[in-house]
Order: C-alpha cells, then structure tokens, then sequence
C-alpha cells in the first residue's frame, strides 16, 4: 500500500456493495472483468479485481497460485507502477491492494488513482482524429518507458489515455516487467499496438486512424535516444 494511503485505506474499500452504500460509485467499465470508478474524499478512484483471459479464465476466472506475496500479480503491479511514478513517467498512481489467500490459491484487487478527465484513445478515435504531432506524442512516451526498461504485456489502443490537458498516459501494467532498456522484446509493443489500431480500423471504417498516423508515431518514437 502507498504510505500516503495506510491510515486511509480499509478493507471496505475494495467491496463494491460498499461504495454503493455510500452513493460514491461513479460509473464503470466492462472487460475481461468490471472495472469500479469511486469517490471520496473529493478524490477518485479506479477498483478492478484481477481475472484470467482466454481459455483458462473460462475455467478459472479470478484465482492463482500463491507463491509468496511477493510475487502476487497486485504486488507486482504496485511495485512497478510506484517505480515508473518515481521516474516521472505518466502512469496513475498506485493506491493499495488487497490478496486473499485461500490454501494454495489466492485472489486479488487492486485500486489505483483515476486519471482526471481523460478517455482511452479507441473512445477517443472513435469521435476524432489525432494531428501529426499527437501521434508524434504517442511514440516519445512509449520511447520513455522503453527507455527505463519497461515492457507492458497489453500495449493496445484501449491502455493509452489522453486528459484535456492533451497530455498521453499508459494504463493497465499487470503482467508488465523491467527488461534490458534496448531488448529486441520491447519492439513487440509497437507490433501489439499496430494491431490494435488495424483491428479497430477493420471492425470501424469511420475510426479515425490511418496507416500513414503509424509513421508519425515512429518518428516520435525515434526521436527519443536510448
């Protein structure tokens, strides 16, 4: 847990049925699981509770192997992201976690700041277009996480957010991990990115993105040395 949160934070914070109680649930988020926004004190925050994807999560949807605390999946995503923060880098901020341990299995939630008035770029894209120099924008942030070492296990168009600000920031770093800052494995993010954009492209003709925005996007990227 952030120390700025310890006196702060209760078990009760990770209960939904809670923050309904106390009229402080502001909406949510549908995926692989329901993703909770709350308030309070004058504050807000994002509830997601971790679930498997894919074959094993219709089978298994919210448990793991306790191998440690340590090595949790809310751990990990706490120390990495308290870790990103501390090099400035624009992630939300890391809040607390809850693991249940359960004999050889555990599950886990964790609650993490929500970042202030922005949407993801498919919510976005969908309502308009990103000049040259956002999609610059694009690729000088994701060069700066390379450039600490980080490699995000999901980089798609749904984990990237843009505030009113038209500052860019990166979301969801479960199963993320610190490599080598010029590892060849980091390039697959980018791949993983341009899938996502041609996916949303060829399921919505008016998406506004082109093949020509993924050039921009490289130049930006490159134009942040290692």
């Amino acid at each position: 847990m952030d120390k700025k949160y310890q006196q702060i934070v209760s078990r009760d914070w990770f209960d939904i049925d809670y923050w309904h109680q106390q009229q402080a649930v502001d909406g949510e988020s549908v995926g692989r699981g329901v993703t909770y926004f709350f308030h309070q004190q004058k504050k807000r925050f994002v509830l997601r509770q971790y679930r498997r994807g894919g074959f094993l999560g219709k089978l298994v949807k919210n448990s793991y192997l306790y191998n440690g605390i340590k090595n949790t999946r809310a751990y990990q995503e706490l120390k990495l992201l308290k870790k990103l923060r501390k090099a400035a880098l624009p992630v939300p901020k890391p809040v607390a976690a809850l693991i249940q341990v359960e004999g050889w299995y555990y599950r886990a939630s964790i609650i993490i700041g929500l970042i202030k008035n922005a949407e993801d770029l498919f919510h976005y894209l969908k309502k308009s277009a990103l000049s040259d120099e956002q999609w610059q924008q694009v690729g000088f942030m994701i060069r700066q996480f390379h450039n600490q070492g980080l490699y995000h296990s999901d980089l798609n168009i749904h984990n990237i957010m843009l505030n009113k600000k038209g500052k860019f920031w990166l979301i969801d770093f479960d199963k993320g991990k610190f490599i080598k800052p010029n590892h060849p494995q980091l390039e697959d993010n980018l791949r993983r990115l341009l899938r996502s954009l041609r996916k949303e492209k060829g399921k919505c003709p008016d998406f506004q993105w082109q093949e020509s925005d993924w050039a921009w996007l490289l130049q930006g990227y490159a134009s942040s040395s290692k």
